[in-house]
């Protein structure tokens, strides 16, 4: 019998750097040859493009096209669309099972990994394939700034004296979920914070695992593949030991005033202009995740914008292709997000 190709799930909230990680991961295969599946909450797949602008393997080397090992799946969250989504894709993927070594899949920053793991049980997927690991990335600044919990001192104490604390809210229960599935947790961005802060949110984070998990810090997902992948959990036939909120629904609901919005534009924008606009904007709506690409004036090439509540990052990844459409293409994430406005005051700039 075949191998099964091992598949290693990379999940957490949104822009907690998974695809930071990913990029790395794949800059630096050591000559593994690598599928992922990204999966995007939204229409605009800006981390799939993300990916396939990384170059890691020049088509005259290949005689292939590497991004044809890149998929995208933008039909909603994969936790909930596993057998419409999730299901035919891996069915490809295990085709081409003499030309893969592993799968990487990047779930969308909302979603549940246990709903995705109990997909590796169904028989056709079962025979071919297995969950190596689940990875969950944890951005320490964003838990720090009070993004799950408002004052961690504080949060510890309650814990302390009610292990049953309640009242926790959807983030925080998807963020409790993710962590409870993972077989490695990456505290991301430990570079932003101090040594007290970061040992305060690794406190918070060993409280929300249900058992003994290996804890590594990471400075933008820089790690070591062979750390990553090799895992060899079969995840799928370890499912009891990870509890989820969700365990007794047959089905479970996103926060439905969660949504996804995205603007393109046909202009060139001075970055520390537009940042400043974001921020603003950023003020006036209740925005998680802002992320996309901009066309600057007078720049070749294309500028990565990012952002976590009001903290930016932004880099460029590459030049502009000949005859590709310089637009600029922003997607944002949050909570009843007005379009009309965010757009108005990107054009009025």
């Amino acid at each position: 019998m075949a191998t099964k190709i091992p598949v290693t799930v990379i999940t957490g909230f949104l822009g907690s750097g998974k695809t930071s990680l990913i990029r790395h991961l794949l800059q630096n295969n050591q000559g593994r040859r690598i599928a992922v599946l990204v999966n995007e909450f939204g229409e605009l797949g800006i981390d799939g493009e993300l990916l396939k602008s990384c170059e890691i393997c020049p088509e005259e080397e290949t005689g292939e096209n590497p991004n044809n090992n890149i998929f995208e799946l933008t039909n909603g969250c994969l936790c909930c669309t596993v057998q419409e989504e999730f299901y035919p894709t891996m069915q490809e993927l295990i085709k081409r099972r003499d030309s893969i070594d592993c799968i990487i899949i990047e779930t969308s920053g909302l979603a549940l990994p246990k709903p995705l793991v109990k997909a590796f049980r169904w028989q056709e997927i079962r025979n071919a394939a297995t969950v190596d690991a689940v990875i969950t990335v944890v951005d320490c600044a964003a838990v720090a700034a009070g993004t799950f919990a408002s004052d961690l001192e504080a949060i510890a104490q309650q814990r302390q004296q009610d292990d049953s604390l309640e009242h926790e809210t959807p983030l925080q229960e998807l963020f409790a979920d993710q962590l409870s599935c993972a077989d490695l947790v990456i505290l991301n961005k430990t570079d932003l914070v101090d040594t007290q802060t970061q040992n305060q949110v690794m406190k918070l984070v060993q409280h929300e695992l249900p058992r003994k998990v290996k804890i590594l810090s990471s400075d933008y997902g820089k790690l070591d593949p062979s750390i990553l992948l090799g895992i060899e959990a079969a995840v799928e036939d370890d499912l009891e030991s990870r509890p989820s909120h969700h365990d007794t629904e047959e089905d479970h609901a996103h926060d439905d005033q969660i949504n996804s919005t995205h603007v393109i534009l046909d202009c060139t924008f001075d970055p520390e202009k537009l940042e400043q606009t974001l921020k603003n904007i950023t003020e006036t709506q209740e925005i998680y995740r802002i992320k996309g690409f901009v066309a600057v004036h007078n720049k070749p090439m294309r500028l990565v914008m990012q952002a976590v509540g009001n903290r930016f990052d932004k880099f460029y990844d590459r030049l502009w292709k000949p005859g590709e459409n310089k637009q600029t293409q922003l997607v944002f994430i949050g909570r009843d997000l007005k379009l009309s406005e965010i757009e108005s005051q990107l054009i009025a700039l």
